[in-house]
């Protein structure tokens, strides 16, 4: 397995594009985008738990009840979500990308990202979709990942090369997610496309089992979206023989689309809004999952230490009180924190208790931009790892006038 470009557009079959449509005022950014199957896709996605969901997942669940897809569109600009016409706009939305591109309307995933309860119209969508279709191409990953950013500040996207059964294969992705997030599913806006075969059932079990070790396992500020999705096209075009059941082949996969999971989750932490750095969480030596992944998320979602990493100080007892607080069943007395960077790694607490260190060489480690928190709970052999980033000033300033 290799990485290579293309993003979305690097399985056989996909193109991509985007444009501005007017629903951003500021024209120099892209506010649609669309990914389009040349053939009809074995389909999966995950949504969020937020009781509160915007019409798109409404919509796009009910499209995607038979297991296909071809085609996804999305804006960013407006979340049409608490919309009196919500349903109606999603629906709209998919019947012009249907229209344009000769598929039927339930084949399409449509997603929204913006500001909640603001009125939206069809119009500059409706305006916008014959060049929005112009727009697709074989070079259209990066348009389109740019389409559906809103507070991100840098594009998303990535695509690996891999082997099912001799015959070669892509996947490729883009996210949007830099602030609402903390997914307890899925996470933000993701989407996913391959052209190895395999089923709907597998595809949909491929996803709902990677997303609990990667995408639940981020969180920015502890607030779950009401938009987040997760969505795969697998359009088979590789030509392998499907993936119908678990297997060597399975396993191929899951670890092209955990590749791919993974490094859109440490972007997504790494632009969290205001984020100076990405702070990965990593857990070993837990008396099992289940309490690994407690404590990694419980010390990654701290305010106190998201700030305290913002101002690069070696604070382990915000560590300790993370976990304390957690739930999980651990022994204190047990627990060793080390902080670790490319500037190199230091011991801060053994057996519970604080021990000797440098400050300097602790400053060192945490002034560079990606952060380690190892934790070790020395009562068993399970592990995990959250993704987080620092708390600072533009957090506030970002999310302080966000809607005007």
């Amino acid at each position: 397995m290799k990485i290579v470009s293309g993003g979305v557009c690097a399985a056989k079959g996909f193109t991509a594009g985007g444009v501005h449509c007017g629903i951003r005022k500021n024209r120099s950014k892209k506010d649609l985008a669309l990914i389009f199957s040349q053939v009809p896709a074995a389909a999966a996605a995950v949504y969020t738990t937020n009781l509160v969901k915007g019409a798109p997942l409404v919509v796009t669940k009910q499209h995607l009840s038979d297991g296909v897809a071809q085609a996804v569109i999305c804006n960013s600009g407006n979340a049409n979500t608490c919309n009196a016409n919500g349903i109606e706009i999603a629906e709209q939305m998919s019947d012009l990308t249907a229209q344009a591109l000769g598929i039927s309307p339930s084949d399409v995933v449509v997603a929204s990202t913006g500001v909640i309860g603001q009125p939206m119209t069809i119009d500059p969508i409706a305006s916008g979709m014959d060049a929005l279709k112009n727009s697709l191409s074989e070079n259209g990953s990066a348009d389109a990942a740019e389409g559906i950013m809103t507070t991100d500040t840098v594009l998303k996207e990535i695509a690996v090369e891999f082997e099912l059964g001799g015959k070669t294969c892509h996947i490729g992705g883009i996210a949007k997610g830099s602030g609402m997030i903390h997914p307890n599913m899925a996470t933000m806006l993701v989407f996913i496309t391959t052209d190895a075969a395999i089923s709907p059932v597998m595809l949909q079990k491929a996803l709902s089992t990677d997303i609990a070790d990667t995408f639940n396992m981020v969180s920015v500020d502890g607030d779950t979206s009401t938009n987040d999705m997760v969505t795969v096209l697998a359009n088979g075009m590789a030509g392998n023989e499907t993936v119908n059941a678990e297997g060597a082949d399975f396993t191929a996969f899951m670890q092209a689309l955990n590749t791919v999971t993974v490094y859109l989750c440490r972007k997504i932490a790494g632009d969290g809004e205001g984020a100076t750095k990405l702070l990965e969480c990593k857990v070993t030596g837990a008396a099992d999952i289940a309490t690994a992944k407690t404590v990694a998320k419980s010390v990654i979602c701290s305010s106190l230490l998201k700030a305290a990493m913002f101002g690069a100080d070696a604070n382990w007892g915000r560590v300790l009180c993370a976990i304390g607080y957690s739930g999980a069943d651990v022994d204190v007395n047990k627990i060793d924190v080390s902080f670790a960077s490319k500037a190199g790694e230091i011991l801060v607490c053994q057996d519970g208790a604080g021990v000797d260190f440098s400050e300097e060489k602790a400053k060192a480690i945490l002034t560079e931009e990606e952060i380690e928190i190892l934790i070790g709970l020395n009562s068993g052999e399970a592990a995990a790892t959250a993704w987080g980033c620092d708390l600072t000033y533009d957090y506030v300033k970002i999310n302080g006038d966000y809607r005007t």
